[in-house]
């Protein structure tokens, strides 16, 4: 089996009313759609106290902040793939 990926998202009020509700939904349906529910840890995240950059995303020790749902697909094929 390859590589285990670690994803992070702020679970954080600003970061998950500024759109981290869906970007959890659209990383699931893309782990599913790719086969990679297994090869992938998702956990929410405590606030990272810079609310004013977020929301935020962390995988694999990377951080990504201002993640929207438009960015977060193009993002998991770089970092996943």
């Amino acid at each position: 089996m390859g590589q285990t990926h670690n994803i992070e998202i702020c679970l954080g009020s600003s970061c998950f009313s500024r759109g981290n509700r869906e970007v959890v939904q659209v990383i699931r349906d893309y782990l599913r759609k790719n086969h990679l529910d297994d090869k992938v840890v998702l956990r929410g995240a405590r606030c990272m106290n810079r609310c004013s950059e977020g929301p935020f995303i962390i995988i694999n020790g990377r951080t990504f902040a201002s993640t929207g749902v438009q960015d977060i697909e193009k993002i998991l094929e770089k970092e996943l793939v």
